[in-house]
C-alpha cells in the first residue's frame, strides 16, 4: 500500500498522447489501442482517468501537434493537467487533483517512455504513490542516432527495471493493458 494512507483509490494517468509527441513513436497505433483499452477498463470500473498534456516551444498550446490523438477522447468530466516539464507533478496541479480524489495508486500510460513516462513514474513513487506502469501502453520515438538505444529496447528496459523497482511502503509493478483490472 502507498505511504499515502488516507488515499485508497486508483487513477489511470494518460501522459502526453498528443499528435506531435507520438507521430513518429514506436508501434504508435498498437500503443494507442492499448491505451484506449486501459481507458475503457478504467471507465468501466469507475476509476478516474487523468489526462496530462505537455506544452513547450516545440509543442505549442492549441496547435494541431498539441492536441490529443484522435483515437482517444477525453470525457469532459475527466481531469486535465497541463505541464511544461517531463515530470507530470512539476509545476502542475496533478497532486491536488489526486489528493481531492483520494488517489494513492497510479496506473501510468503514454509517451515518451525515456522522458516523461520515466520522470512521472519516479516522481510519483518518491511522492508516496504506488505505481503500475502499463507495459504495452507506453512508447517513444527513435533517438538512436543520438546514442540512445532503439525504442523497443528503451521500452523493454523501462518495463524490466520498473517491475523490479522497490521503495519503502510503496509498490512498483508492470501490467499489460489486457491484464488490468480496476
Amino acid at each position: 500500500m502507498s505511504t499515502l494512507s488516507d488515499r485508497p483509490n486508483t487513477a489511470l494517468l494518460v501522459v502526453d498522447v498528443q499528435n506531435g509527441v507520438v507521430a513518429e513513436a514506436h508501434e504508435r497505433d498498437q500503443v494507442v489501442a492499448n491505451i484506449s483499452t486501459a481507458v475503457g477498463k478504467a471507465r468501466s470500473g469507475g476509476v478516474p482517468v487523468v489526462w496530462v498534456q505537455h506544452s513547450s516551444d516545440n509543442l505549442v498550446k492549441d496547435s494541431d501537434e498539441w492536441q490529443f490523438v484522435p483515437e482517444l477522447s477525453r470525457d469532459a468530466a475527466e481531469a486535465l493537467v497541463h505541464k511544461t516539464y517531463p515530470d507530470s507533478f512539476e509545476a502542475t496541479d496533478l497532486e491536488d487533483v489526486l489528493a481531492r480524489a483520494g488517489i494513492g495508486h497510479l496506473v501510468v500510460s503514454g509517451a515518451q517512455t525515456d522522458e516523461c513516462i520515466r520522470s512521472t513514474i519516479h516522481g510519483a513513487i518518491v511522492r508516496g504513490y504506488d505505481v503500475t506502469l502499463v507495459g504495452d501502453a507506453h512508447t517513444t520515438e527513435d533517438l538512436s542516432e543520438w546514442g540512445a538505444p532503439t525504442p523497443d529496447k528503451v521500452i523493454a528496459h523501462t518495463n524490466l527495471y520498473w517491475e523490479n523497482h522497490q521503495a519503502p511502503g510503496r509498490t512498483a509493478a508492470v501490467q499489460n493493458a489486457d491484464e488490468l483490472t480496476f
